[in-house]
């Protein structure tokens, strides 16, 4: 019989509010958490410290909310360019034990320590002493989970915040996992766990134990993954150091400053989504012809629809023009617009040899290729702000961010097209 993979999952303790404490150690004696702009629409906690857990404060509320439970709360303007270069010397520190070492977001990542343990020995010795170092070198603190799979890992390092390794294993699963919300595990979101619900499931054991056929056809292949994580038949690997999945798609969206109630108004905004959107694909070195729009309107409803091209492109005035005709046949305006996206997918390989096209002007689109171009350049050497399009400067307010860069960090995604084992 095949020996059990180790698997460990390492999480950074509130990573961003941590990192802000170990930059300026007065914030751990004072009600803190790291936030975005309300005037900008991205008023959320993202992460909070000790002292403001006392007060319930939550990530993912408004700051509107957190200071109604805190009045005193301290909030601190994220800094993502500290946070990718501490979780990076963070994962240097995994890497020294595996050549396996997967991110899940900036403050996560699983580490395969299975083909280690002749080298480095002992599992629980050395999850231990990868604490230790983060510690001792970096000054952060991070929470660990040991298994044979990696979902059973993330709730093991879920479980454990200070109390050093959690360790779930094939005998003691049923006990220290089954009795869990069924929430707590990976993939169960509010809308999932409404569902299970709705069935009688409230708990990991109940949704182990339920038919998966049932669950199957209820809710479709995300109903049978999720009863196969319950019970521990994950079987997706930890990827290689250093790998990455194929590009599929390259999108970009926004919360904009304020709603946006006609097309007019919402072009520049489109403009620069579309720029961001093209830089991107000719940063990986490809080009697509399916251009889709996702609207949200201020009442919260969700639209979107797509369109191929009759030709592949990496140009942003060609999306712009799709992605705008898009925009103009799904939306009425009735209710104003309150966030907006854009996305390519359809890629490939940019190639400089295409079949010409009747009915398309190619030495106009070489044109604005060629401006695309002078724009990524002049932006690399001078900063995003140096140049822009007038076209995007008639409210500087609504379009004056750089979306490329000045994003929020979000986990990648789990299966990244890897099999998961029925």
């Amino acid at each position: 019989m095949a020996k059990d993979r180790v698997i460990f999952h390492i999480d950074i303790n509130h990573c961003y509010a941590q990192i802000e404490e170990m930059k300026f150690p007065a914030l751990r004696e004072v009600p803190m958490a790291v936030g975005g702009h309300e005037e900008k629409r991205h008023g959320i906690i993202l992460a909070k410290n000790d002292p403001a857990k006392k007060f319930d404060i939550r990530t993912g509320e408004s700051l509107r909310e957190a200071r109604e439970k805190c009045p005193d709360l301290l909030i601190i303007p994220p800094s993502y360019d500290d946070y990718i270069y501490y979780t990076s010397l963070v994962k240097d520190i995994y890497r020294r034990y595996s050549d396996h070492v997967e991110s899940f977001g900036l403050d996560e990542a699983w580490v395969d320590y299975t083909a280690s343990e002749a080298l480095f020995g002992d599992p629980l010795k050395t999850a231990v002493r990868i604490q230790k170092e983060v510690h001792d070198e970096i000054g952060l603190d991070v929470s660990l989970g040991m298994s044979w799979n990696k979902v059973f890992a993330k709730l093991g390092s879920d479980m454990k915040k200070k109390d050093g390794p959690a360790v779930i294993t094939r005998q003691n699963y049923r006990e220290t996992v089954w009795p869990l919300p069924a929430e707590d595990l990976l993939y169960v979101g509010p809308a999932t766990k409404r569902k299970l619900r709705e069935r009688g499931i409230t708990t990991i054991g109940e949704l182990a134990v339920y038919p998966r056929q049932f669950l199957k056809k209820a809710m479709g292949i995300p109903g049978e993954m999720i009863s196969v994580f319950a019970n521990g038949g994950d079987t997706s690997p930890v990827t290689e150091n250093g790998y990455r999945s194929p590009v599929k798609s390259v999108g970009n969206s926004m919360t904009m400053v304020h709603d946006v109630d006609n097309l007019e108004d919402l072009k520049p905004v489109y403009y620069v989504l579309c720029e961001s959107v093209a830089s991107r694909m000719r940063d990986h070195g490809m080009e697509g012809d399916v251009v889709s729009v996702s609207l949200r309107s201020s009442g919260l409803e969700w639209y979107g629809c797509e369109r191929k091209m009759a030709e592949k492109t990496d140009v942003s005035g060609v999306i712009f023009k799709t992605a705008v005709q898009l925009v103009e046949e799904l939306y009425d305006f009735e209710k104003p617009l309150r966030a907006v996206g854009v996305s390519v997918s359809g890629l490939r390989p940019f190639s400089f040899h295409r079949q010409l096209n009747l009915f398309v002007d190619e030495t106009a689109r070489e044109k604005e290729r060629a401006a695309d171009l002078v724009m990524d350049e002049i932006r690399e050497k001078y900063g995003y702000y140096s140049i822009r399009r007038a076209c995007t400067a008639v409210d500087d307010e609504l379009t004056a961010f750089n979306v490329k860069e000045e994003h929020t960090v979000h986990p990648v995604g789990y299966f990244q097209g890897r099999k998961m084992m029925p």
